[in-house]
């Protein structure tokens, strides 16, 4: 298991088959919640705090997971110190950006004492995504109340992701690693009010192993913020425009 600080409010932690051998576990155990899963996302915290001063004591955390492969998944784990302001960029972790997906009050979580049963929650949606995507059908016949639930999981995972970005320099560095593999549409946005940036990435015919790459490596310059529908008509309507459609392109060939 490796545990890496991205900044005072984010961390990174790969999880490999290997780590779960250690312990004795199995993909479907982490899918379900067993007791050994738990105590793993519970070492995985204190080590962050351990090594990093990573404490999540009564802060709601985001939580993002990147499966890079078969063997190997990303958490990337950020703290969310204000519940106040938590508003529809922000959820325990953040779902594809589709016309159907809405917000909805109960997502949003008031302390940390919800995040180990949050990050089963997820890994149970890979799980099942991956069985219904292998079988082309779901394994199970849906219910009425949930054939939206069962339709969501056989799409493409998360077909765009927003980042959050300090300056502009952190947007060239990024716009450099990734400019030679990512060529789906992204739009830069400017919020004037805090002089930062907002960054939407779309996968389009990039492949899914390629975009989930992009995107980890993405959440080493930016921080992952939540997308929902109506993202980019808020956006258009409350921030500066920058670059439309090819914005890390247009920034690589600065």
């Amino acid at each position: 298991m490796k545990i890496e600080k991205v900044n005072d409010h984010q961390i990174r932690c790969t999880l490999t088959k290997a780590d779960l051998a250690d312990r004795e576990l199995k993909i479907s155990e982490l899918a379900y919640g067993t007791e050994k899963a738990k105590s793993l996302f519970r070492d995985m915290m204190q080590q962050a705090s351990a090594k990093f001063g990573f404490e999540a004591d009564d802060i709601p955390l985001m939580i993002e997971a990147i499966p890079l492969n078969a063997d190997c998944i990303v958490l990337v784990i950020t703290k969310v110190e204000d519940p106040e302001e938590l508003d529809t960029r922000f959820s325990k972790f953040a779902p594809a950006m589709e016309d159907d997906d809405e917000i909805d009050p109960d997502d949003f979580s008031d302390s940390s004492s919800d995040n180990t049963d949050s990050i089963f929650d997820l890994f149970r949606q890979i799980q099942e995504s991956r069985h219904a995507q292998t079988a082309g059908t779901p394994t199970a016949p849906a219910s009425k109340e949930d054939k939206t639930t069962a339709t969501a999981e056989v799409k493409q995972p998360q077909e765009a992701r927003i980042f959050s970005f300090p300056s502009m320099h952190t947007l060239l560095r990024l716009s450099h690693v990734v400019n030679d593999f990512y060529t789906g549409h992204n739009t830069l946005y400017r919020n004037r009010k805090n002089d930062s940036y907002l960054l939407i990435l779309k996968m389009d015919q990039t492949s899914v192993k390629d975009f989930n790459r992009i995107c980890n490596i993405a959440s080493e310059y930016g921080r992952l913020e939540r997308s929902a529908a109506g993202s980019e008509a808020y956006f258009k309507e409350h921030y500066e425009l920058v670059t439309e459609n090819n914005a890390l392109q247009t920034l690589a060939a600065i």
